[in-house]
């Protein structure tokens, strides 16, 4: 067993940490992770606002408050909506304005005239004139890839005409802010050269434009992202890379973080429609169902450990207790330990995999009531599942039911640890005991 684990260990080291650290510090994954936390707020609140239009009863209820919440979301629709419409309906504008200021600071780029040069040619390609009227079918996640991609381009591009001192340079005396007005015409002119005859020549032999042409390329992709092998191997990896001690949620939401907003986005769509939700795996999903107490779903074994007959895990979990209560769960990881401990490997990994599997048949079967809301990741596990589902009973439910099992699978390897660090702790105790009794004879 022990050759096993360092077979594992070495591995992981030699292996899984290299790679694993250079993704993460990948300028275009970071940039990316960086965009989405910057577009979050205005996601959550247009979220909540959905909740709110579309409250959790049934049309024929006959409880007064329900009735008239009913009754009043019905008759002031248009009105309530504004805000999700110019919040989660527009994600792809603070999306791709986050993104690139993000990767801007990579290369000593001003943030916000990036952003603004990557706003620009999103729009130009994304929101076609039609009738004298602006199409906004591709600002919400069905254009979540090319706000991306636009992003990634716009810097790139800038970066490149700066470094080749391609632009123009007024005298010192010209004041900061009118130089850099004209410095970043020669940047704005490339975008719009490039990108609108680029989409021009896509629509005339294709007939679609260029967000058109993206969704369907990674339209398998998105597909494929909705399964539960995806979630196993997105889960599995987290895993893996935090056992190392290296955060692999951020590898991970950095990655699936275009995946979620775009199933998300569908998912709000239908129930403004009023139609069936089709999507399973969302940031939601992953929050409240895999990362219970934080990674691993450590809030049952913080609660295993404050109950310990040995002093330091019960130290531990009472340091833990109230952290994980909000999905931090450090003290726990690197207290106990978990990071890099051989005998919590096995749970760590397979608890969230075994709820994963679990959760992903119970929304599957329509037995729980699946994600429609952004939510906070630190918000408590049942509270935040339910709603993300529009205030649904069934999460909270299958949160608990995530908790037995993790607490189950626990158990055990929290008793061989437990009883091992007593053995520890009598043997350190005992030639103290046995000094003060020579002391006394």
């Amino acid at each position: 067993m022990s050759s096993l684990y360092s077979k594992l260990i070495a591995v992981i080291e030699q292996k899984i940490t290299p790679l694993a650290g250079a993704v993460g510090q990948q300028k275009y994954v970071t940039s990316i992770r960086d965009g989405f936390i910057l577009a979050l707020p205005f996601m959550i609140v247009g979220s909540f606002m959905l909740v709110f239009i579309f409250p959790p009863f049934s049309p024929d209820t006959t409880w007064g408050f329900a009735r008239a919440w009913l009754q009043f979301s019905l008759d002031h629709r248009a009105n309530l909506m504004l805000p999700y419409y110019f919040s989660m309906g527009i994600m792809t504008i603070f999306i791709s304005v986050g993104v690139a200021a993000s990767l801007a600071r990579h290369h000593e780029l001003d943030p916000l005239t990036s952003g603004m040069l990557s706003l620009m040619g999103f729009l130009l390609i994304a929101a076609p004139l039609k009738e004298g009227q602006i199409s906004t079918a591709y600002f919400s996640g069905q254009g979540i890839f090319t706000a991306l991609l636009v992003a990634i381009y716009t810097t790139e591009l800038y970066a490149l005409l700066r470094r080749n001192n391609i632009t123009i340079r007024l005298p010192p005396e010209v004041p900061t802010g009118v130089a850099r007005s004209f410095e970043i015409l020669i940047p704005v002119l490339a975008v719009v050269l490039t990108l609108h005859p680029l989409n021009l020549i896509i629509e005339s032999q294709f007939g679609m434009i260029i967000p058109e042409a993206i969704m369907s390329l990674v339209k398998p992709l998105v597909a494929a992202s909705d399964t539960l092998p995806a979630i196993l191997l997105s889960v599995l990896v987290c895993q893996i890379l935090w056992f190392a001690g290296i955060h692999g949620a951020l590898i991970v939401t950095g990655i699936m973080n275009p995946f979620w907003m775009a199933n998300l986005s569908v998912n709000q769509a239908a129930i403004a429609a009023g139609t069936a939700i089709p999507h399973i795996y969302v940031q939601g999903f992953w929050d409240h169902y895999l990362l219970i107490g934080g990674v691993g779903s450590t809030l049952p074994l913080a609660l295993l450990l404050i109950r310990s007959k040995a002093v330091h895990l019960r130290t531990i979990g009472r340091m833990g207790i109230v952290p994980g209560l909000f999905n931090i769960n450090e003290p726990i990881l690197f207290g106990a330990p978990i990071i890099m401990n051989p005998l919590f490997f096995l749970p760590f990994v397979l608890v969230p995999m075994v709820n994963a599997t679990l959760a992903y048949l119970a929304l599957d079967f329509g037995l729980v009531a699946r994600v429609v809301s952004m939510t906070p990741w630190t918000t408590p596990a049942p509270i935040g599942a339910s709603w993300a589902a529009n205030w649904a009973f069934s999460p909270v439910i299958m949160c608990l039911i995530c908790m037995v099992t993790a607490t189950a699978m626990y158990f055990p390897f929290f008793k061989a640890y437990e009883k091992q660090l007593l053995a520890q702790e009598a043997a350190e105790n005992q030639p103290a005991s046995a000094l003060g009794q020579s002391e006394t004879a």
